[in-house]
């Protein structure tokens, strides 16, 4: 592994987080897989060597709490589920190069290996510990089959997660007031003798990794938390039929913890990659250090990737991986996605309303940063949709195209002019410094810029006003202008990228392309384009937008729906305050209308974005928890209402020089009816 820019001497292997064989996938799963798709594109059109590998998680208890309910094997069940997605993720242009699973012989055999090589490096002990027992049913609780009160924050968790809390990864024995979802009675606990793998000792060994791993800013605060305080063994052993047995002695009825054998799905699928294909070394990549491992990951699985991983890899003699990037979640109408409720966009739901795949996954690659949520609403699908692929992207492909294609049969015999190759190496060296920066945002939009700068190239010069002697040379540019636009958008756009790369007559396809071909000369001949993108319309918003919240109100329970409605009146019948405050001292509070100018998260905090708001007088920083409601890219240009004269603070390392006013839960920031400028005082 190097840390060298892109492209390497050496292959990257891109890795999604597994998708777990207990469910249908929708648009919040497909953002990790579509991101880990694209990046690898995008490296490749770095000129770098580069293979995606992934596999579905198949063990763990819930998917053996669900098989039980079915009626069916575990096995069964996760395999339908395994099915199902290897047809899915093609749909969506999501291409690896080798997706298997974790119960595969591969996998299976390569897991064991790795468990030995703990224990002859002196990684594993054993230990008694508490593990929940229901005598009713006679059954150990491992993970999701007991529930209780979580011992750090209190709320309501599952065995193996604070789920709905704090959000802390469980070891057995750890839930308070455990209850048994087998028989729903309380389950008490029993001394068993247990695995463990020594993270205690591998501690230096982490905090080193912390501060070596690139990728997102989350990835790398988030674990402090564990790495630098008491690092607690991890139990790497359940009480369950379903799994991978332990390969040891004196363990002949436990199985490995679900989070020992899926991400050695990682190396298993290189490795399956490797011996088919051959043209890359899968231990040379993993036990050499001779590759970029590149991990994309949800970012509820930071502490798994970023503590677990590099101990497991570490104890067994392996690499470490260079970078791991942990995306945010994918919201719906502003609120958290939920499959409970029905508020969700199912993958198979999308494509049965006949948009294109291609749409979505510019959508979801490039509304946001890496690591920040993505808000998804028909309106903003169709508002990107329409005004950054349709208006600008397929406008500027067709117009051109249709012009060169009637009046010159093709690419005119011009040369490009400097101002459109400057134009154009300026974007390739944009688009690499953005994927270098694992910022597939950027790269993404900057292909859209250029095709911006087209329209209004092609427009300034005005072709259809010159005769063919004098068109010919702007029309060679708009032609190099669309070639180029392919090759960047290819990483987002596969088929649409290889649609402008048939009509401009060239070869092969826009994958193949890397990105010097954005200055070669294009093909000599080509006919009349087609056009790429059709418009959504408002009627078939509103028709979208009547289907979802129809299946919304369908899929909440009664309970659900009294559950709202006792939410919202606590909030409408909110108590006033007894206290009441003086004239005098309110006029001590200096409340100023300003303007946000930029927003963006605060590295390491789930809720907080920092705020540089333009206030008259000058421009202040401002931190406000409003980072999961509000889409940041959507802030600048806001006016807003800010308490000018509060006292400094800080919060995350992040200084804040005032406070932003909002109503309720939902943050609703506070403004004026009209235009008042920044700096208005508020009275």
């Amino acid at each position: 592994m190097t840390h060298e820019d892109f492209p390497t001497d050496d292959p990257a292997v891109v890795t999604a987080g597994l998708p777990y064989a207990n469910g249908d996938l929708h648009i919040g799963h497909l953002r990790s897989y579509v991101n880990a798709d694209a990046l690898t594109r995008g490296l490749r059109k770095l000129g770098q060597q580069a293979i995606y590998v992934c596999g579905s998680d198949m063990h763990g208890t819930p998917i053996a709490v669900e098989a039980e309910k079915e009626g069916v094997s575990p096995e069964a069940f996760a395999l339908r589920h395994h099915e199902q997605y290897e047809e899915t993720f093609p749909q969506f242009n999501v291409e690896f190069d080798q997706y298997g699973h974790t119960h595969d012989e591969t996998n299976t055999a390569l897991t064991k290996e790795f468990v030995r090589s703990w224990e002859d490096n002196g990684y594993v002990h054993e230990k008694e510990i508490n593990v929940a027992y229901d005598p009713e049913a006679d059954q150990w609780l491992p993970d999701r089959f007991v529930e209780g009160t979580c011992p750090y924050c209190g709320e309501h968790a599952r065995g193996d997660e604070c789920d709905e809390g704090c959000q802390r990864h469980l070891e057995p024995g750890e839930i308070e007031e455990p209850v048994s979802t087998i028989t729903g009675n309380p389950a008490e606990y029993r001394k068993r003798e247990h695995k463990f793998l020594r993270l205690s000792a591998l501690q230096d060994h982490l905090q080193g990794f912390i501060n070596r791993v690139e990728g997102t800013s989350n990835a790398q605060n988030q674990p402090l938390e564990w790495i630098e305080g008491e690092l607690q063994d991890l139990c790497i052993t359940r009480d369950m039929d379903w799994g991978i047995d332990y390969p040891g002695e004196g363990a002949d009825d436990l199985v490995l913890y679900v989070w020992v054998d899926a991400p050695i799905e990682y190396v298993s699928t290189t490795k399956q990659y490797s011996e088919r294909d051959g043209d890359l070394d899968w231990e040379s990549v993993w036990k050499n250090g001779d590759g970029e491992v590149v991990h994309v990951i949800g970012r509820d699985i930071i502490q798994h990737h970023t503590v677990y991983w590099p101990a497991m890899l570490e104890a067994a003699d392996y690499a470490e991986p260079r970078a791991v990037c942990a995306v945010g979640f994918v919201n719906i109408d502003g609120k958290g996605l939920s499959t409970s409720k029905n508020r969700a966009i199912w993958a198979q739901e999308y494509l049965d309303e006949g948009f294109h795949p291609d749409l979505l996954r510019y959508y979801i690659a490039t509304a946001s940063g890496f690591e920040r949520d993505v808000n998804f609403s028909w309106d903003r699908f169709a508002e990107r949709v329409n005004s950054e692929l349709a208006d600008v992207v397929g406008n500027f492909v067709y117009r051109a195209l249709l012009f060169a294609a009637r009046n010159f049969g093709g690419t005119p015999d011009a040369r490009v002019s400097d101002e459109v190759e400057t134009e154009i190496a300026q974007a390739m060296d944009d688009y690499e410094d953005a994927l270098n920066d694992y910022d597939l945002q950027s790269a993404g939009q900057r292909a859209v810029a250029l095709a911006r700068f087209g329209n209004e190239y092609i427009q300034r010069n005005e072709p259809w006003k010159l005769d063919d002697d004098e068109a010919a040379p702007v029309i060679r540019d708009c032609v190099q202008l669309v070639k180029a636009v392919a090759v960047l958008l290819q990483p987002f756009t596969p088929e649409k990228a290889d649609a402008i790369w048939s009509q401009i007559g060239e070869p092969d396809s826009a994958a193949a392309a890397t990105i010097g071909d954005c200055l070669q000369a294009p093909a000599g001949e080509f006919g009349e384009p087609e056009e790429l993108f059709t418009k959504v319309e408002d009627d078939r918003v509103e028709e979208l937008d009547e289907k979802l919240q129809s299946k919304i109100e369908a899929g909440s329970s009664d309970e659900d729906d009294e559950a709202d409605v006792s939410e919202e009146s606590a909030t409408e019948l909110e108590p006033l305050a007894d206290e009441r405050v003086s004239f005098e001292d309110f006029q001590d509070l200096d409340l100023r209308v300003g303007e946000i100018q930029t927003a963006e998260g605060v590295e390491g905090a789930d809720d907080l974005a920092r705020l540089e708001v333009d206030i008259g007088h000058e421009v202040r920083q401002i931190v406000a928890g409003i980072k999961q409601l509000h889409d940041l890219d959507d802030l600048p240009g806001t006016r807003v209402v800010i308490v000018a004269n509060l006292e400094k603070a800080e919060l995350f390392g992040v200084e804040s020089n005032g406070m932003i006013l909002a109503a309720g839960e939902d943050a609703d920031l506070l403004t004026t009816h009209g235009d008042s400028e920044p700096g208005t005082k508020v009275k």
